[in-house]
């Protein structure tokens, strides 16, 4: 019997993000937006009129009022189903920040909002205006922000930054921005208990087979990166992570703070080595800042610092529009231990072509392209022993998600 169209399964790749959530792990993202209301019509934006904004736009992504349909002891990966008690306005809620409304105030309070779990009864997004943003430099009096948070099992850094755009205009006629999906978007339907068990039972089956053939695709690189270590490895793709303060447990506490960068200024930086990516600018960027706050704390280590950076595996065919993850990663040594700025620009140049090649940063690719294909009686598990911090700090000092291409 044919299986309804409209059955909507997680990944396991989209299933690892909810299986490694803990109390002091959260796994949803947070975008923050800024908004100066007196360039909208009228010069002035309700709250009633952002609502009534999302409500026009709930046919953008199927994930507005989609839920967890979650399986006892976890025997597969959960399922996406309807909310049949959807209500936008339980979803999209509003503050204000307290005198004098300044920039710090404003970074505690974001702080504070994605310190918060998200209900995961419900559909795994929602929003947060925070108004009074009266005391920001570079800002007008008056501006407001949206905090949107969304579950890392819905979306990944390409189809979240397709989602973005769906729901924004880019004019005051309310013109969106990118062109929208004509139609609703079908419901997701409640699978039967039988095509649960169908489902399970080949996942089971069919998983060893899938996680082999991944397997053989890393063989040449396991086997490259053996013999390098037998040889005492390579300077420029060894990726031993020096121990710091930033590999112990994370607390439930989280903090936010954002610095702008002129993107003109970042090309001229690039220029300063042949064939350096924006990517790698910010990289080396990073690197410095970082270089720069353990010096002050005397432990800088000698050896480099190392970032386990998300690459996208989406085809460029439209997938953008799909929410779930297609991704893999790359572990990255950023060069902290070069005091040269350029130098250390030009190493990270050389290290990201050799990473991307495949010839380093395994451990983090193994993670996410292998556990493709773990079934999900023992994804989750696995992840909560890949995410354990006694295993989670070898992999690199920081993730670092590079929102660019070139």
């Amino acid at each position: 019997m044919t299986e309804p169209s409209n059955i909507s399964q997680l990944s396991a790749q989209d299933a690892q993000f909810l299986y490694i959530q803990s109390a002091t792990n959260l796994t949803h993202v947070m975008a923050v937006y800024i908004y100066d209301p007196s360039t909208a019509p009228g010069g002035k934006v309700r709250f009633k009129d952002i609502i009534e904004h999302m409500r026009k736009r709930m046919d953008v992504s199927p994930m507005f009022k989609r839920k967890l349909y979650r399986l006892p002891l976890d025997i597969d990966h959960p399922y996406w189903v309807e909310d049949e008690h959807f209500d936008l306005e339980a979803h999209i809620s509003h503050g204000r920040l307290p005198e004098p409304g300044d920039w710090r105030q404003f970074c505690i309070h974001v702080a504070r909002h994605h310190s918060k779990p998200l209900d995961m009864t419900r559909p795994l997004w929602d929003m947060y205006v925070v108004e009074g943003l009266d005391n920001i430099p570079g800002y007008a009096k008056g501006s407001y922000a949206i905090l949107t948070r969304i579950h890392h099992s819905t979306i990944d850094g390409v189809s979240g930054a397709h989602f973005f755009a769906a729901i924004s205009d880019k004019d005051i006629k309310g013109t969106p921005a990118i062109p929208l999906p004509e139609g609703k978007s079908a419901a997701n339907a409640l699978p039967t208990i039988s095509e649960i068990l169908s489902r399970a039972v080949n996942s089971t089956i069919t998983s060893p087979v899938k996680l082999t053939q991944a397997l053989l695709k890393f063989t040449p690189a396991l086997l490259s990166t053996a013999q390098k270590s037998l040889q005492g490895g390579d300077e420029k793709t060894d990726t031993g992570v020096p121990q710091t303060r930033f590999n112990g447990p994370v607390t439930p506490n989280k903090m936010f703070d954002a610095v702008t960068f002129d993107l003109e200024e970042l090309k001229k930086m690039r220029l300063k080595v042949s064939d350096a990516t924006i990517n790698d600018v910010v990289l080396a960027i990073c690197s410095g800042a970082l270089r720069h706050y353990l010096t002050k704390h005397k432990e800088l280590p000698k050896e480099s610092l190392v970032a386990v950076a998300p690459v996208n595996a989406r085809s460029r065919s439209g997938d953008e529009a799909n929410p779930g993850n297609n991704i893999s990663a790359m572990t990255i040594k950023i060069w902290s231990n070069i005091v040269d700025p350029v130098e250390r620009l030009a190493a990270i140049k050389d290290t990201t072509r050799e990473t991307k090649a495949a010839k380093s940063g395994l451990s983090a690719r193994i993670m996410t392209d292998l556990t493709k294909h773990i079934p999900g009686v023992t994804m989750a598990g696995v992840a909560r022993i890949l995410t354990d911090e006694r295993f989670a700090p070898k992999m690199g000092n920081y993730i670092l998600y590079l929102a660019t291409n070139g």
